[in-house]
């Protein structure tokens, strides 16, 4: 049975309503959810001010293959508002695969691990939480050990929900 991990993230509306609302929404239609992270309140990445994001990490068991699986979450973001505009903009629900398996999987709509997972203390924060010692496939580390050496020194903190 394959496992994927997800980072969820929101920066507007009602954040923590539209987490859950994903959550819900993926147990539903993408995969039987294992495990959850804590919610982190993190600074935007990239080179915009904007608001910060709520962002959480998911285990799944996927009801599908890898491209089936994203083409549901993008239904999802889809259902729930989300407009692409700009590249890194504001946005009311993200859903990226960031792993899946120990598979290195590149292909035109899909890239797992997720290219950014190692450089992105807001992704990968949440994940250590729940898959610490899960193994990045590209990098041959764990998922602890990149976080402790993840150069991104935008905060991430723990919300007490």
């Amino acid at each position: 049975m394959s496992r994927a991990f997800l980072l969820l993230g929101s920066n507007l509306g009602d954040r923590q309503s539209a987490l859950d609302e994903a959550r819900n929404q993926i147990s539903r239609t993408a995969g039987k959810i294992i495990t959850i992270s804590s919610v982190f309140q993190t600074a935007a990445w990239g080179d915009k001010p904007q608001p910060e994001f709520y962002n959480q990490a998911l285990e799944i068991q996927p009801f599908a293959n890898p491209l089936e699986t994203l083409h549901a979450l993008l239904d999802i973001e889809r259902s729930m508002g989300r407009e692409r505009i700009e590249k890194w903009g504001t946005r009311l629900i993200d859903i990226d695969i960031l792993l899946w398996d120990d598979q290195i999987i590149r292909q035109a709509d899909l890239s797992v691990p997720h290219p950014y997972l190692h450089v992105r203390r807001f992704a990968l924060t949440p994940l250590a939480e729940i898959a610490p010692d899960v193994i990045h496939p590209a990098f041959n580390k764990t998922i602890a050990e990149l976080l402790r050496d993840c150069s991104d020194a935008l905060p991430v903190n723990q919300l007490k929900l």
